[in-house]
């Protein structure tokens, strides 16, 4: 059985999207969450989901170390 990838994501911001994008031929948004300042995600990488897209101030920890995102102006 293959391991599964884990990331947490806390916003730092109101009002933080997470996006879960399908896998296959056709990527499509399949799953929507919003954040508010301070709350916590811990999301996972599955055989539907190929990628995470994070709109918003928040802080980003993986297997391959911490990231934080921007907010555009």
């Amino acid at each position: 059985m293959a391991q599964t990838e884990y990331i947490v994501i806390r916003a730092e911001e109101d009002g933080v999207h997470v996006i879960g994008l399908t896998r296959g031929t056709d990527t499509k948004f399949h799953h929507s969450e919003k954040l508010d300042r301070g709350e916590v995600m811990i999301a996972q990488f599955t055989e539907h989901t190929s990628a995470i897209k994070i709109r918003g101030k928040a802080e980003i920890q993986t297997t391959h170390g911490q990231v934080f995102s921007e907010t555009k102006k």
